[in-house]
């Protein structure tokens, strides 16, 4: 069979397409992803991971994709089995959610692993990242976000640009654009968890570390500008969603009233789970571990995915969730207990003050 000319798969995206209304044309940041003023096309890199697997003689190649990608897996394995005839192409169907939520048993079933949608945490001899760079002008929303939101430069020239994996690809254009309408451009790379300068992650906003007072974040969804604010209080923090032609400006309070609000709850508790991940990138077993010997009603638990059913089971008044910060923070609500973060656990129990409430982050953890 003839190899498959493709550039982009089966990568166009058909959501509801939600004309702006007059009233709110900055767009709706909370259906980023699902109402989209753009369609997206990913480049799959077939020729890269074509070329890996013929290079290592590969009888198994497994494809790990996000949640929201996961409907486009089987187009590309068919693209692949069609260039590689000989080759067992597997798909994970476990949960992903980052560069930190490798498919631990595909990757040691498989030859290669290829991780599709982030950038490499750390480097791993078979696995191959695919980050999915977007193919959507930003220049147009940025202009908005020059025009609309951010400090004119002779207020304030100094401005922090950060984005995600996806608009890296972008970034150069984008600071040049910034430099054109008079801003000086401050960006740097995080500790070791992130791979770019100027990336930021879920759980990791140290590339937002720098001297200045506003910031614009060019990305879509609203949890990475959300923890951004959170984690960089004393910043302002433009939004400027290039797929969804959303603009806005973050903002933390209903966000901290919902996490007062559990914690308090959490204060009657008398016994306690204390979570700890299995996946790779999201352990922190240390914290767990001192917890448990501070807290004789506290038990530890380890866990792949948390979901309120499975914490149900065990019948807990509260727990603390040790794996990714988003868990707590984006699906507290869906919990029939308290689900805190370390730092908010600290409060729940009087080891500090409520004032004292920062967002919970990793740092140099795999």
């Amino acid at each position: 069979m003839p190899e498959t000319p493709l550039f982009y798969w089966g990568t166009r995206y058909s959501g509801s397409m939600t004309p702006e209304s007059s009233d709110r044309s900055s767009g709706d940041l909370a259906r980023s992803g699902t109402a989209l003023k753009h369609d997206r096309e990913w480049d799959y890199e077939l020729d890269r991971i074509v070329t890996a697997a013929r290079d290592r003689e590969a009888d198994a190649v497994g494809l790990q994709f996000p949640e929201g990608l996961k409907r486009r897996a089987p187009d590309v394995a068919s693209a692949l089995r069609d260039r590689l005839a000989e080759t067992r192409i597997v798909l994970s169907g476990e949960p992903c959610y980052g560069a930190c939520d490798l498919d631990l048993h595909l990757m040691r079933n498989a030859d290669i692993l290829v991780h599709f949608g982030h950038s490499p945490m750390k480097e791993q001899k078979n696995v191959l990242y695919v980050p999915l760079y977007s193919n959507v002008d930003p220049s147009p929303i940025v202009d908005r976000a020059i025009d609309e939101l951010l400090d004119p430069p002779e207020e304030d020239p100094d401005c922090g640009l950060v984005t995600t994996a996806q608009h890296l690809n972008h970034l150069g254009e984008i600071r040049e654009q910034l430099e054109a309408a008079g801003y000086e451009v401050h960006t740097r790379k995080g500790d070791d968890r992130l791979t770019h300068e100027g990336q930021v992650l879920g759980c990791n906003y140290e590339s937002a570390n720098m001297d200045v007072e506003q910031i614009l974040y060019v990305g879509g969804g609203k949890f990475h500008p959300l923890g951004l604010a959170l984690d960089h209080p004393e910043k302002r923090v433009v939004i400027a969603d290039p797929v969804n032609n959303a603009l806005n400006v973050a903002d933390t309070e209903r966000f901290i009233k919902q996490r007062y609000g559990a914690i308090h709850r959490a204060m009657d508790a008398e016994t306690w789970g204390v979570i700890v991940s299995t996946k790779v990138g999201q352990r922190r077993p240390q914290i767990a571990t001192d917890i448990v010997e501070d807290n004789p009603m506290a038990v530890e638990i380890t866990m792949d995915e948390i979901d309120p059913g499975r914490l149900r089971n065990f019948g807990l008044d509260a727990y603390v969730n040790t794996a990714c910060p988003r868990v707590a923070t984006d699906d507290g609500a869906e919990f029939n207990v308290p689900v805190l973060t370390p730092p908010e656990y600290e409060i729940a129990v009087g080891n500090r003050d409520l004032e004292d409430l920062e967002f919970d982050s990793f740092h140099g953890t795999w």
